[in-house]
């Protein structure tokens, strides 16, 4: 198991996200509880793709946490079946 370590509080690049988003749905990386979620109405508007990458650079806490990252298998949320998977190898 080789995890990696993401500092979201530093923040990723648009170009980052993407990378670490790759072809999963953006809509999933996106914390519901966060303000700015909420102010923009994204539960009844949701973001592009291009507009969630942006946001999410811009405000890093729009980005839902963990973000476990092993390899290609990233887990997005406290998922405990996905986690232990990842930490059986």
């Amino acid at each position: 198991m080789s995890l990696e370590l993401i500092n979201l509080n530093k923040g990723l690049s648009v170009e980052d996200l993407d990378a670490l988003i790759g072809s999963r749905d953006h809509l999933a990386f996106l914390n519901k509880r966060n303000v700015v979620y909420r102010q923009m109405g994204m539960k009844l508007n949701p973001p592009s793709r291009e507009e969630a990458l942006r946001l999410m650079s811009e405000h890093s806490n729009l980005i839902r946490r963990p973000l476990t990252v092993d390899g290609d298998t990233v887990v997005v949320g406290f998922d405990r079946k996905r986690l232990a998977a990842v930490a059986e190898g």
